[in-house]
């Protein structure tokens, strides 16, 4: 099993069967995730003492961003992991661009009609090219996504690669803490979201995050031993 401070044992281009398959869903997820957050706000009827528990429509599938990315952390070490995350970065500005493009369009009139036409479209998937929407989405996943892939590499090297959980389970704390926090706040600064529900939407939104990403843990262990055994590689980022 390779295993190396800085790159890889050998100087010949390495190539992995399963790093393209994961960097895919990651992609893919992070931006149906952020339509999710711009679409729909759900209200449980749940409360924590006096707080509304309410929460975007991508909270529910975000987590899964950072399930994939401590798993490319994890196995392929900070530097592939923080490429796939510029790489996300960069569809997602592209999503934002093609979405205001589209939205400019002259619609056409009996569609219009039918469905509600742009009204309808900017209620909904308007908001991904949204000024506000895309400033918080864009920094709050940068800075998220890249300290938790730092964390956890570092911790990874302190603990010598023992107890995963304690690796994925700090660095997501830290992570979607940032994550949450900035998106939350810029949003309601812009004026998508009301300040009444500021508080609701951070403490919901961090909640269930890291509760369905310590959820998904037996399954980061699994994969990450999968991923290690048959790609061969264990990177150490000291």
């Amino acid at each position: 099993m390779i295993s190396t401070q800085t790159g890889f044992a050998s100087s010949q281009p390495v190539t992995f069967k399963y790093l393209d398959i994961i960097a895919s869903f990651f992609v893919a997820i992070l931006v149906l995730s952020n339509i999710a957050s711009s679409a729909k706000i759900v209200d449980l009827g749940v409360s924590l003492f006096t707080i509304p528990l309410v929460f975007d429509g991508g909270t529910l599938l975000f987590p899964l961003v950072y399930v994939l990315g401590d798993i490319l952390t994890e196995v392929y070490g900070f530097k592939t992991a923080r490429r796939v995350i510029w790489t996300g970065f960069a569809v997602m500005a592209l999503a934002v661009l093609f979405f205001f493009v589209l939205g400019k369009l002259p619609q056409e009139s009996f569609w219009a009609q039918e469905t509600g036409g742009n009204d309808a479209y900017n209620a909904i998937l308007g908001g991904m090219s949204y000024g506000g929407i895309v400033l918080a989405s864009l920094s709050a996943y940068l800075v998220g996504e890249l300290t938790n892939a730092a964390v956890l590499s570092k911790i990874k090297v302190l603990m010598k690669g023992r107890m995963l959980w304690v690796r994925t389970i700090s660095s997501s704390l830290i992570g979607e803490f940032l994550d949450t926090a900035i998106f939350v706040l810029i949003a309601t600064l812009t004026g998508v979201f009301g300040w009444e529900i500021f508080w609701s939407l951070v403490l919901t939104n961090y909640i269930l995050k890291c509760g369905i990403e310590a959820a998904m843990t037996p399954f980061t262990y699994w994969a990450s031993k999968f991923l290690k055994q048959k790609e061969d590689v264990d990177i150490y980022d000291k």
